[in-house]
């Protein structure tokens, strides 16, 4: 006892004879040797190995119908798949590496909708208001944040009431100015409906989302991101499309359309709807940051995932930001947001109960990035039946 005793303070004198840095060292050795404790226990409870063999099969059937880009899937923290494939830039055979950046089109749009969120929840934005509180030129009466958040503003598509517009005066608007040409519009562009009558998907609601963070932030959307989402997340290689020159070429990719790169779209400069850059790793930061209800609270994202629109029944919904794929009770079983912009192809869908995540990114246009079924089943190891269906694109 008393040479177990001679022992023990021996080992507390070393201990206490360390610098804290060498403490810390040893405590994040520690913590991830307990971490890889974890997921080989993980891996094994899930079959991490069987599924890791099935969605290789399942993604070189893809590639054979041309798909080019990036793709990572999780379950429970354990990577089952993690790939690069094709070409980042073809002119110059740069090719696709797990580090390279896509353009996340519509995608774009969960993180718009998380901001507007956090500023909710800081008291500087209100659902319940409407864009004419915060501009009071705007030209139509009583849209509120809630609709634009859902989709259900019945306000005109700004690519189309101003494309003539902005190619005639040879422009690339950015939000701000979207909201002074809504504003000097004479007559004001044509509503489509009045504010919260039905579901109609337009990418006016979340640019004008975004001049509203612009607005009550006093920042540019794309320092508000950098600053509130990206750095906080360690998304390292997340930036938007008004900062490519800031981007390493071997870093961000570009967009192919029959067999052609899309050159800068004169609407690339409005964010919100579009214009952020992100890769997967990146991305599954992403979604573990929602999974753990630490970028907002819980209740915000529970609004964020509760469906809205119920006018033409089935299993598609949208909450605040986020598309949902309902059970026949009209519960969220899933939650995703697919993506379209000149040449990209994007889909990030997951679910929280069985904590998994499917990331497809895709730099030329192919829409068999929406065909993940296949994926999905096979995540379920069979357990459970899912109602998505073969193709999940919602045009």
């Amino acid at each position: 006892m008393k040479y177990f005793l001679f022992l023990i303070s021996i080992i507390l004198s070393a201990w206490s004879c360390k610098s804290p840095e060498e403490k810390e060292v040893i405590r994040r050795v520690n913590l991830e040797k307990e971490e890889a404790r974890r997921l080989d226990s993980v891996k094994v409870a899930i079959k991490a190995d069987k599924k890791a063999l099935e969605l290789k099969a399942a993604i070189d059937q893809k590639v054979k119908a041309g798909f080019n880009g990036n793709i990572l899937i999780k379950q429970a923290g354990v990577t089952l798949l993690d790939t690069a494939i094709g070409f980042a830039n073809f002119e110059d055979k740069i090719r696709n590496t797990k580090g390279s950046a896509f353009q996340l089109a519509s995608l774009s749009k969960t993180f718009t909708a998380v901001a507007v969120l956090k500023l909710v929840e800081q008291g500087k934005l209100s659902l319940n208001l409407t864009v004419k509180d915060y501009f009071p030129e705007f030209p139509y009466e009583g849209v509120t944040l809630r609709s634009l958040l859902s989709h259900r503003s019945g306000l005109p598509y700004y690519e189309y009431t101003f494309d003539l517009k902005a190619r005639k005066e040879n422009v690339y608007p950015d939000n701000q100015m979207l909201m002074k040409w809504f504003a000097e519009a004479n007559p004001p562009p044509r509503v489509y409906n009045l504010p919260d009558h039905y579901f109609s998907y337009n990418n006016t609601n979340f640019a004008i989302l975004a001049a509203l963070v612009e607005k009550v932030s006093k920042q540019d959307f794309d320092h508000f991101l950098k600053k509130e989402i990206f750095e906080p997340l360690g998304m390292k290689d997340s930036f938007t499309s008004r900062n490519l020159e800031d981007s390493l070429e071997t870093q961000r990719t570009f967009g192919y359309q029959n067999g052609r790169r899309i050159p800068f779209d004169i609407y690339d400069n409005v964010l919100g709807d579009k214009g952020v850059f992100s890769t997967t790793g990146d991305l599954a930061k992403w979604y573990k940051a929602l999974k753990d209800e630490s970028i907002i609270s819980k209740e915000s994202l529970r609004e964020a995932y509760t469906p809205r629109s119920f006018e033409f029944p089935g299993l598609r919904n949208y909450g605040f930001g986020f598309r949902l794929w309902l059970n026949a009770k009209q519960q969220t079983d899933y939650v995703y947001h697919t993506g379209w912009w000149k040449g990209y192809n994007t889909i990030m869908f997951f679910d929280l109960r069985e904590d998994f995540v499917i990331i497809l990114l895709s730099n030329r246009y192919n829409k068999n990035v929406y065909h993940i079924k296949e994926i999905i089943d096979i995540l379920h190891s069979g357990k459970r039946e899912t109602t998505v269906e073969e193709n999940i694109l919602d045009e």
